[in-house]
């Protein structure tokens, strides 16, 4: 009888071990997804219905739950939860990168601004540039933020921007943190020439 207990008590252990080395600590859950993947799922899916808080209104542990939660209502995969999660979440994260207007011009993107453009801006701002989300600004307006110098539109796009009647933010470079000062540029320029 104490050799079972004892044998018991072995596989117990090893059982409880196992799942100690097998479980990942909660702040490793869930995964990051894709930003740019995150804000057209938003755009196609979540913005029907209604339109979100602020991403600044909940800190980034209470966008886990509520977008867990409107999962099952949205019929969203796993990984489509994942990267509209990391959609919201870089919403809150400003980057607060110096933007230099005399930055180097010589230095040239190896992507086209208007493929930077499909990828990464069209989800909110639309193929046609007058914005698929409320607030977002249209491009083609008399009001567009095209109006404004360079240095400041890199600056918006690089830290992100709060626009007036938007109850989001653009997130920080528009939620892709891969692209660099010279695609920001690119994909400027491409905004000039298309939508002014």
């Amino acid at each position: 009888m104490k050799t079972i207990r004892i044998v018991t008590h072995s596989v117990k252990v090893i059982i409880f071990s196992m799942l100690l080395s097998t479980t990942a600590p909660a702040s490793d859950y869930p995964a990051a997804g894709n930003s740019q993947k995150g804000a057209k799922v938003w755009a196609d899916n979540c913005g029907r219905c209604h339109n979100i808080r602020g991403a600044m209104e909940l800190r980034d542990d209470q966008w886990i739950s509520t977008v867990y939660h409107m999962r099952l209502r949205a019929g969203l995969t796993g990984q489509e939860s994942r990267d509209v999660l990391t959609f919201l979440q870089g919403s809150n994260t400003p980057v607060h990168e110096q933007v230099n207007a005399r930055t180097d011009t010589s230095v040239q993107s190896a992507r086209s601004g208007k493929s930077i453009y499909n990828q990464t801006c069209i989800a909110c701002h639309g193929a046609d540039g007058r914005g698929s989300l409320p607030g977002v600004p249209d491009f083609l307006s008399s009001k567009s933020p095209l109006a404004k110098n360079d240095a400041i539109l890199l600056n918006n796009i690089i830290n992100g921007i709060q626009s007036p009647g938007s109850l989001m933010a653009m997130p920080p470079k528009g939620g892709n943190p891969n692209l660099t000062h010279a695609d920001l540029k690119a994909v400027l320029k491409y905004l000039h020439q298309t939508f002014k």
